[in-house]
């Protein structure tokens, strides 16, 4: 039985992880073949830094996440801060229900509301040239605020309501007794849900496809251009680096929660102890 186990989830892992593989291995090869692997080679990487387009969609695509995962952080820690700090429980479910809605959504649902909306208001207003950049800035901030609402929601919810107490009674505004004690607290939800938001506006394609426009394309768009032609192996290596990105920013968060919650554990047995003495 327990060999069983270990094979059933070996086996998921495999079918899980065998695209990966394969993506990475063939980066390497040196023939630019599918069918056999020639060699260990850097050429298709040295390709990759070749290719301008490429290089000018992955410069897009991470001035799109970096900004989009920035204000969907703020806007989504202090609307967690509201929420956790409404008086009426009956208000808290119904906001964090409604929050939640954007990520049932369908994303294609979503790519034809907000390509509709933006489409409306231009109508509206007259405006020429609609879809682009800022669109696309809107509608990824739009889609990130249900990740960090629900990463930081729970930091809230776990913090010692005392220490918040004992900062204003020693005389904290209270922004500073945000900043000082809250922020401290809920850093890691914070890390935790501006990696998330960076990871989704870096990969999202759906989306991005509605409200995009000729003058700025990202990298699954570039990709996506691709697949109508023959791929080049330097998609295979940018990939590859995707990957490799992907996997340190989930190591980091990782890390950061581990941290966060250990120093947690320490601060609430150190107010325990002042507490017993």
């Amino acid at each position: 039985m327990k060999f069983l186990s270990k094979f059933y989830i070996g086996l998921i892992f495999l079918i899980l992880y065998a695209p990966i593989l394969v993506v990475i291995l063939f980066s390497f090869n040196e023939s630019g073949s599918l069918s056999h692997f020639s060699g260990f080679s850097l050429y298709w990487y040295k390709e990759l830094f070749r290719d301008g387009e490429a290089l000018e969609a992955l410069k897009n695509s991470l001035i799109l996440a970096v900004a989009s995962s920035l204000i969907a952080t703020l806007i989504g820690t202090l609307a967690a801060f509201s929420i956790a700090r409404a008086k009426s429980k009956r208000y808290q479910r119904l906001a964090e229900g409604v929050s939640n809605i954007p990520m049932m959504n369908p994303d294609i649902v979503t790519g034809v509301s907000m390509m509709l909306l933006f489409v409306g208001v231009a109508g509206i207003l007259k405006l020429e040239n609609t879809l682009g950049f800022w669109t696309m800035l809107l509608a990824h901030t739009t889609f990130n605020l249900p990740y960090v609402i629900l990463s930081v929601l729970p930091k809230f919810r776990q913090m010692d309501k005392n220490l918040t107490e004992a900062a204003l009674d020693l005389g904290c505004t209270p922004a500073q007794t945000f900043f000082r004690v809250e922020l401290p607290s809920i850093l890691p939800g914070v890390v935790s849900g501006l990696m998330m938001s960076f990871t989704l506006s870096l990969d999202d394609f759906v989306i991005s496809h509605f409200v995009s426009s000729p003058d700025f394309k990202t990298l699954p768009l570039y990709i996506y251009n691709q697949t109508a032609h023959e791929v080049k192996f330097s998609m295979y290596a940018l990939c590859t680096l995707i990957i490799v990105v992907i996997l340190a920013l989930l190591i980091a968060v990782n890390v950061a929660g581990s941290a966060g919650d250990s120093r947690m554990r320490k601060k609430v047995k150190k107010a325990q102890g002042v507490s017993v003495r």
